[in-house]
């Protein structure tokens, strides 16, 4: 079954304004693959799970159309109210029943989502919908984050950390994909040409400030926050606190670094048999 997590307005715009876009390597990763392929004419690439759009605008410069879709009515909203591209349209729909006709579809992709999919109703739903040769490329970034400033990275890093921990206790139990780091996702892909990237690298700058937005837009502190409010924003509020004193300054909004990593299945249609499944 898949789960619908997000479909607040408050957090869709949280999702909105401190969500990581796809990365600069995970993009080369994912475009290089396309390439390699050679899926061509590539007109038409859908974003699954698309939220706020971040992901679907990125692939607005590669494809004739582009068509974001997402289950919440919320985050399709918010999509529509950013700044976008001619090219881009957004739809709401269940990831398992997508508006498209048969062998359609170039390119399909969720950043960040696959993992609330219901995977084998998804997977049908994918076939379905590609063309021939058609591409598919699921990623999310990992639980693995670290925090840098100066010299007391190692401390800032342990606080995010022990933050985390925390409202994992509120965590739906689909995050178990991610830390996992989508092996699960990566066997459910019925096709043998299929491949697993873990070591996707990315270096973000972020004030503190977006630190602390960052665990809000998570779907395991909105848990928390509707179970009690009270303890939620305290838990917080002493988070950025202990942030600063560490660093040594005053202002929420002084830079940070965030250090995470990617992890990325692809796969390629038609291409059944041609090579083992590959895991990098």
């Amino acid at each position: 079954m898949a789960v619908r997590l997000f479909e607040a307005r408050h957090h869709a715009v949280l999702y909105q304004k401190y969500r990581f876009s796809p990365s600069e390597n995970l993009q080369s990763l994912i475009f290089s693959y396309l390439e390699e392929k050679k899926v061509d004419p590539i007109r038409l690439a859908v974003d699954v799970g698309c939220g706020s759009g971040q992901s679907t605008r990125i692939l607005a410069a590669h494809f004739e159309k582009v068509v974001g879709t997402d289950i919440s009515e919320a985050q399709i909203e918010a999509a529509k109210q950013a700044a976008s591209f001619p090219n881009v349209s957004y739809h709401v729909c269940p990831a398992e029943e997508l508006p498209f006709e048969d062998g359609s579809v170039d390119f399909i992709t969720a950043f960040a989502a696959a993992h609330w999919f219901d995977m084998p109703r998804f997977m049908k739903e994918v076939d379905r919908v590609l063309r021939p040769h058609g591409c598919v490329a699921l990623s999310t970034y990992t639980t693995d984050f670290s925090m840098h400033y100066k010299d007391c990275s190692e401390r800032l890093t342990e606080i995010f950390t022990e933050t985390r921990d925390l409202l994992l206790e509120y965590a739906d139990e689909k995050i178990k994909l991610v830390f996992a780091e989508y092996k699960e996702v990566f066997e459910s892909v019925p096709c043998q040409d299929k491949r697993r990237v873990t070591q996707i690298l990315d270096k973000i700058p972020m004030s503190v400030s977006g630190v602390i937005g960052l665990f809000q837009s998570f779907s395991m502190y909105q848990a928390f926050l509707r179970s009690d409010p009270e303890a939620a924003k305290s838990l917080l509020q002493k988070t950025e606190q202990r942030f600063l004193d560490t660093m040594g300054v005053c202002s929420n909004e002084t830079q940070v670094e965030i250090r995470k990593r990617s992890v990325c299945v692809l796969d390629c249609k038609g291409r059944r048999m041609e090579n083992p499944a590959m895991t990098q």
